[in-house]
């Protein structure tokens, strides 16, 4: 059964109410959640982080104990043949472009950072296979630094659901949100999202009848 018709608020002042009430909702549903990605440092993030990309959590958290016991140090993967790294990442998929990029990551924070991830967004993004997505994870869950809003598959399809934004390109999506959602925000909602988008509101018969967002949300995929 679908569900449409709500009425949509007319005025800015009624949008910031309605985007008020869902972050509150969501600070009730989701009230300490964080990254989905084990790791125990800020390099070990950026490299769950690149290993994640088409990838479930669960399948790179299955993955990196291993990978970090065999490689403990940001030296041992610079200095790792791609082939060999290629052969412990395969089953996150796309396991040569995903060595490259660890690979030459690890070469960059030696090279230019001494060893440590840059704080910096723009720094940050010289590093490879760190686009936005993956320096906002590594900024917002290892530094604590709101340097923009992760926008991940769930993220993008629930931003969509609840009307947040009309844009379809991640970098365009991630602006929109940014302009509504308050900065100190900016790192929880994110988790939030991603959160709810793998429990309650997921890509196919979103479960509208346990979510406590239902009416604040006019998705024409609503059901029942």
């Amino acid at each position: 059964m679908l569900l449409c018709g709500l009425p949509k608020p007319k005025t800015a002042a009624e949008r910031a109410a309605r985007v008020k009430k869902i972050l509150s909702t969501l600070d009730r549903m989701y009230p300490n959640v964080t990254c989905a990605l084990h790791h125990s440092n800020a390099w070990e993030l950026l490299v769950a982080t690149i290993l994640s990309a088409q990838c479930t959590d669960k399948r790179v958290n299955m993955v990196t104990p291993a990978l970090f016991q065999k490689y403990p140090t940001i030296q041992d993967f610079a200095n790792v043949s791609q082939d060999e790294l290629a052969k412990d990442i395969r089953s996150t998929g796309f396991f040569n472009n995903k060595a490259r990029s660890v690979i030459g990551a690890a070469k960059k924070v030696l090279g230019d950072f001494g060893g440590e991830i840059p704080r910096d967004i723009d720094q940050l993004l010289t590093v490879p296979g760190a686009a936005r997505k993956t320096a906002n994870v590594v900024l917002g869950t290892a530094f604590g630094i709101a340097s923009g809003v992760v926008v991940d598959t769930h993220v993008q399809r629930i931003s969509h659901r609840l009307d947040l934004t009309k844009e379809t390109e991640p970098v365009k999506i991630e602006r929109d949100l940014m302009k509504i959602i308050p900065k100190e925000k900016w790192i929880l909602f994110s988790h939030q999202i991603i959160h709810h988008g793998r429990a309650l509101c997921v890509a196919r018969n979103p479960k509208c009848a346990e979510c406590k967002l239902d009416p604040l949300c006019y998705a024409k995929d609503k059901t029942v």
